[in-house]
């Protein structure tokens, strides 16, 4: 990222992987690292990004069957050094089962070590409102984006406020704690954190427990944070956090304008099941797809295999940038230039997004028989 007097280039639609080199990894808990990465020279535009954003990591399995796995995780620079061209770039990554890249990583990734990345995407970004309060909800590792973005307003804009309700289980589990109490010391007026530990008991019984409907607002209300046209809430954790906190925030009076919010992963959900089958019998189901990515434009077909466009995209144009395939991280978007679309539940575009025509290659199914999406808009 360039000096941040600058305007930085952002290229949203970068495509490709690039091998970047691991310059540490460093330990924060039992279960998760922070891994830092070399930008070399002529990359530092590619990997320009804005606070919010995230990368998606390319990690193959070992074993006979050489599988590929796709990670997401949100750049997580040290928030109190000025981003600055040769800074590289920071990821957290925690360990969530066997197996796994959180594995690979707390095990046997280390400096010298090499990754397989691709280009910063994402539409989770700060409202561009001079003198707000940006009100932060983070349940564990949903901080890694929230603390970048705090980090930003607080740099950017001198007469902003930031604070932070953060939601852990123990005082252990929390991460990043010494960066967040740097940032704090550097800015003691204005930016305030809450930290809430669902399974140990603190001082203050309103700062032990879950955050729920009842305790959210007095949580609230302590940092001078009720809903207004100043305040904006950004949300990110697991679903269960997100979709409560938005829920009260709304009875609260919230605009859903004013809420934005990044997912980790859905579950949890209820009632959360798997896409109905295709209708192999109906005319979309064998829709002929235009794509347009990195300038180049592929035509091709459904095939009887194939559950969602991007399964058909991916067989054109394996480079096809995507990471969950569950909507959760915006990777896989594209802009609907002709045809029409169906999608499954997704947390990843806004409404405005919506409306402008842009869909998720991994939750779309063809509803006419020709569409044409662009991945470059």
């Amino acid at each position: 990222m360039k000096d941040s007097n600058e305007t930085p280039t952002i290229s949203r639609r970068a495509t490709g992987f690039h091998q970047l080199r691991v310059t540490a990894v460093d330990k924060l808990t039992d279960d998760a690292v922070a891994i830092s990465l070399d930008v070399p020279r002529d990359l530092t535009d590619t990997f320009a990004h804005r606070a919010g954003q995230h990368l998606t990591v390319r990690h193959f399995l070992g074993g006979p069957d050489g599988k590929e796995i796709r990670r997401s995780y949100s750049i997580c620079s040290p928030p109190t050094q000025p981003p600055t061209p040769d800074a590289g770039l920071r990821i957290v990554v925690k360990r969530l089962g066997d197996g796994g890249f959180g594995e690979y990583a707390l095990t046997s990734l280390g400096a010298g070590d090499t990754l397989v990345v691709g280009p910063p995407t994402g539409g989770f970004r700060l409202a561009e409102h001079p003198g707000a309060h940006h009100v932060l909800v983070a349940g564990g590792s949903g901080i890694t984006p929230l603390l970048s973005m705090a980090a930003a307003a607080l740099r950017e804009d001198p007469a902003c406020r930031v604070s932070l309700v953060y939601a852990n289980q123990t005082s252990m589990s929390v991460l990043l704690a010494d960066e967040l109490a740097d940032l704090k010391d550097a800015y003691v007026d204005r930016f305030f954190v809450l930290n809430v530990l669902s399974q140990e008991t603190q001082g203050a019984t309103l700062l032990s427990g879950r955050i729920d409907t009842e305790r959210l607002p007095r949580l609230l209300e302590l940092l001078g944070a009720e809903p207004d046209d100043g305040t904006y809430f950004y949300l990110c954790g697991p679903w269960g956090l997100v979709e409560g906190v938005r829920g009260t925030l709304a009875e609260w009076g919230a605009d859903s304008s004013r809420i934005r919010l990044e997912l980790f992963t859905t579950d949890g959900e209820p009632g959360r099941q798997a896409p109905e089958p295709v209708d192999r019998s109906a005319p979309a189901a064998h829709a002929r797809i235009t794509a347009r990515l990195s300038g180049r434009t592929t035509v091709f077909a459904m095939e009887p295999e194939d559950n969602v466009v991007l399964d058909a995209v991916l067989r054109a144009r394996p480079e096809t940038p995507y990471s969950c395939r569950d909507g959760l991280c915006g990777t896989c978007r594209a802009k609907v230039v002709c045809g029409s679309v169906q999608m499954d539940r997704q947390y990843a575009l806004g409404q405005e997004e919506l409306d402008r025509g842009y869909t998720l290659a991994c939750r779309a199914r063809a509803v006419s028989t020709e569409v044409e999406l662009d991945f470059d808009a």
